[in-house]
């Protein structure tokens, strides 16, 4: 029989950690680390059926896409029937995954949180700013996690220390509480061969095409309960009329809930330069000095040399906004580095980019060029082939070879030779990333 079973649940005042025990076939994909969560709130009266919703939410997508089955204890009776609605999203948009049976010994419908609070997932980026005006007027928590683009690593602790800092400010500064959530969610599971059997099949990576909307909404629930939260909101990364397999849809998110918390996939209604536009008259009415984090490359501010930073900047000019007001270096002169860099091929770019570069080019149509760069920028962009160009982008051929190597490979195998594939990959991606 395959399965995952989760074998014990243990919480010291903060602290969620818990044991996952995999039948051998399942065992590459999870290291020998237990699963354990640090929020900042006491969950020691949290039921145990919310207790185990983050570590459901995290190995539930791995036994789908192997027909696996997991057990556990005790479950919230309202997010055993959301794991069921949520299989049936991912198993219908990935004909990878083949589904299978969430089983429990009891289940329980806790008293739900009274208080009637929101949460909002918060990086200070494009989407969960707008995100933030949009509901301003209900003063969410800004909920931050680090575990996945900030891994639990020590060597990720200045990243973490930059964006706590970071979002403190901006809640203080708007009379607003803040909740941090540090977990090893992508370090218990074995990410790279993850990875390495399942990347053929979407565009990102496992959790980004895969898990990271329940994954996350998920992993706040002990949280949210012991805070009274009965919304909690994640930001759209995309918008209608972009039908991509990803993690984070409306038709996952919003059908994520627990006992009196429904979670809410906001503003899929608007693309991503009509997102800068709502930000553009935040900052004409409330916040003339607003600052937005994006970069791809760092937490201490933009480097406004990376592709996310450069999208993030074009964006602020379309909107009204000069993007050196707000967090980004930029200059008439940097129209030639992002042709230059996108005709070259210097950035890996997925459909998603392809649509956000399209969004920008609808906009320019409408915008009088600021500058004879600016124009000849917005030119090139109307006539370039936005879908050649991502298909020219990807990860090296090696990397490839690596992760096909690593699928391949029995268990065994695997365990010795997984040091070596753990480090030639962190290369393969430092490389990357100085391009």
């Amino acid at each position: 029989m395959t399965a995952i079973t989760i074998d014990r649940l243990a919480v010291d005042e903060t602290t969620l950690e818990c044991d996952v025990r995999a039948s051998p076939e399942l065992e590459r994909f999870f290291t020998n680390e237990p699963f354990r969560t640090d929020y900042d709130v006491s969950i020691e009266r949290v039921p145990d059926g919310v207790l185990a919703i983050p570590v459901l939410a995290q190995v539930c997508p791995v036994a789908w896409a192997n027909g696996a089955d997991v057990y556990v204890d005790e479950v919230d009776a309202t997010f055993a029937r959301a794991l069921e609605d949520v299989q049936e999203t991912l198993c219908g948009m990935y004909d990878f995954l083949e589904g299978g049976t969430l089983y429990a010994r009891r289940t329980i419908d806790p008293e739900p949180p009274a208080r009637g609070d929101s949460g909002l997932l918060f990086t200070g980026g494009v989407d969960s700013t707008c995100s933030y005006v949009r509901h301003r007027d209900e003063s969410p928590t800004l909920v931050s996690i680090r575990g996945w683009t900030i891994t639990p690593d020590p060597s990720d602790d200045e990243k973490w220390r930059h964006l706590t800092d970071r979002v403190s400010e901006f809640a203080a500064e708007r009379g607003l509480e803040t909740a941090f959530v540090e977990s090893n969610m992508l370090s218990f599971l074995d990410h790279p061969m993850l990875l390495a059997h399942y990347k053929r099949y979407v565009d990102g990576a496992w959790y980004s095409s895969v898990g990271h909307g329940l994954g996350l909404l998920g992993l706040c629930a002990p949280a949210a309960h012991a805070r009274g939260m009965n919304n909690l909101y994640v930001a759209a990364t995309h918008w209608e009329g972009i039908d991509l397999e990803w993690g984070s849809r409306p038709d996952v998110d919003d059908r994520v809930r627990w006992a009196g918390t429904r979670c809410h996939h906001d503003g899929y209604e608007l693309t991503r330069q009509e997102r800068l536009d709502a930000i553009a008259d935040y900052v004409e009415s409330d916040a003339p000095g607003l600052e937005l984090q994006t970069c791809n490359a760092r937490m201490d501010g933009n480097c406004g040399r990376c592709e996310k930073c450069y999208r993030t900047a074009v964006g602020l000019r379309l909107s009204g906004l000069e993007p050196a007001d707000h967090g980004y270096p930029f200059d008439d002169r940097e129209y030639d580095r992002i042709r230059e860099a996108l005709e070259n091929g210097e950035w890996v770019l997925g459909q998603d980019e392809k649509y956000m570069w399209e969004d920008i080019r609808e906009r320019a149509r409408e915008v009088e060029p600021g500058s004879p760069a600016e124009r000849a920028f917005f030119e090139w962009l109307e006539a370039a082939d936005l879908e050649e160009l991502v298909s020219e982008s990807g990860p090296p051929l090696t990397h490839r070879l690596l992760r096909a190597g690593a699928r391949n490979a029995p268990n065994s195998v695997y365990n010795a030779l997984y040091p070596a594939w753990t480090t030639a990959k962190a290369g393969l991606r430092i490389a990357r990333s100085n391009r």
